[in-house]
């Protein structure tokens, strides 16, 4: 049985050397998922993401339309863009600003341990002194001697909190705060 010329998808053995319309379908309807990821971002959110001028403006342009079928083909649109763009960088800086990715969940872990550390020694202080050198160190120690006070006397770790905020702050990563239901429930 003789192949036609005109399909290029198929060499002479009848073998097929392409993905596959399902499969090049499956990576297109990623790509516009990645897009409508972007679109959920607030705007200094999209900011810390590597996307090109042109994807942007079109994310961006996606918070202004109301008609869901407009906001459907605008999610085309997007996916269509995202074809030109190198996607891993882009995951991964969804990933980290989800707070999902190893290295935030490391350096999340590292912070923990820097509290835990401070608490129960002060002289750590000093370690967070030379590390950041524009630190409020009289704050750390206050809000170490009320996180003692406050674990002493069974009450919500307010200051046990503030403590890590201000390390992650310290630490370059400040990220909104997600209040937990033990945080709302302190205030």
């Amino acid at each position: 049985m003789r192949h036609s010329p005109l399909n290029s998808d198929t060499d002479e053995a009848g073998a097929f050397d392409g993905p596959s319309k399902t499969q090049r379908k499956r990576e297109m309807e990623a790509l516009q998922e990645v897009g409508k990821e972007l679109t959920e971002l607030s705007r200094d959110q999209l900011a810390k993401v590597p996307v090109s001028d042109r994807l942007r403006e079109a994310v961006r342009e996606m918070s202004r339309i109301t008609k869901n079928e407009a906001k459907r083909r605008h999610l085309q649109f997007i996916g269509r863009l995202m074809r030109d763009e190198d996607v891993p960088p882009i995951q991964a800086a969804l990933e980290a600003l989800k707070g999902n990715s190893r290295e935030e969940n490391a350096r999340l872990h590292r912070l923990e341990d820097l509290r835990a550390r401070f608490i129960e020694d002060e002289t750590v202080l000093t370690e967070i002194g030379h590390a950041h050198p524009g630190a409020d160190l009289t704050r750390l120690r206050q809000l170490r001697r009320n996180a003692i006070k406050e674990q002493a006397e069974n009450r919500p770790p307010r200051s046990f909190r503030e403590i890590f905020r201000m390390l992650r702050e310290l630490d370059g990563g400040s990220r909104e705060p997600e209040p937990s239901g033990e945080e709302a429930e302190d205030e």
